[in-house]
């Protein structure tokens, strides 16, 4: 695309040298291109600086913190944010730039409809599409939370829905991605017992079981085949890893309040 636009595009990344340059090509409309990276080990800050970008080193604080820093780097107050494996497909990219045809965009924040590629196939039901995301936004107006894990962009006004696919073409191993899973699970576990939350042995057995029943069946998930169906049972799988991971750490605290009530 010819057109440049007045908006910064943000990316947090580490070890991303096998996507970051399809990224940064498929969003090269944005004015800028900021990379924060997290301390790579392989060729992403090269490749990132080939490709134009302003790239910058910060130590790893969690997802949303990371986000909310780099939002911060941008020299534009439009912001838009990926995640290194992921790409803004045509129709987007033309979405995104009648938005600014006339000026600044009539919203504050706007939803992308994220496809996600599982088992070699780009799902289009359940959990996989569309999964819905702020990624453009005016951070005067709309920012990243603050979670390390599952952070969320809040906006003070509606959010609106763009025409056109952010495709997240990930290209991890099963075994990195239920390893990925445990380590999110965990930190989910972790904010949740922070927050004074509780897991029983119904919401242990119930939530997963929701889960799948939602984006399998009323979702229509089985529509995606074997890729659907696995990609769907990961999930309530990792739903149930969080309860219970929350119970241990229940069940661990409680000794000590029992101990405590005795001195």
């Amino acid at each position: 695309m010819a057109q440049t636009l007045p908006l910064s595009l943000v990316v947090i990344a580490r070890d991303a040298a096998d996507a970051i340059a399809a990224c940064l090509a498929s969003a090269s409309f944005a004015a800028e291109t900021i990379v924060v990276d997290s301390g790579s080990r392989d060729d992403t800050v090269e490749i990132a600086r080939s490709r134009g970008a302003r790239v910058m080193h910060r130590d790893w604080e969690g997802f949303g913190p990371q986000k909310r820093y780099a939002v911060a780097q941008a020299r534009h107050d439009w912001v838009l944010c990926l995640d290194a494996d992921e790409r803004v497909s045509p129709a987007l990219a033309q979405s995104i730039a009648a938005l600014f045809r006339d000026g600044r965009p009539a919203a504050d924040a706007y939803a992308l409809a994220r496809r996600n590629r599982f088992l070699g196939r780009w799902l289009a039901h359940g959990e996989g599409y569309p999964d819905w995301n702020v990624r453009l936004f005016d951070r005067r107006r709309a920012q990243w939370t603050d979670d390390a894990v599952h952070e969320h962009v809040v906006s003070q006004s509606a959010v609106v829905r763009l025409e056109g696919d952010l495709l997240h073409a990930s290209a991890e191993s099963i075994e990195d991605y239920i390893a990925r899973q445990n380590l999110y699970t965990t930190l989910q576990a972790n904010a949740m017992h922070a927050r004074g939350e509780r897991a029983g042995a119904a919401r242990i057995a119930l939530s997963p079981l929701a889960r799948f029943v939602r984006f399998y069946v009323f979702k229509g998930g089985f529509l995606d085949g074997a890729p659907g169906f696995a990609h769907i049972t990961i999930g309530a799988f990792a739903s149930f890893l969080k309860y219970v991971k929350l119970r241990a750490l229940d069940r661990a605290q409680a000794p000590a309040e029992h101990e405590g009530s005795h001195t």
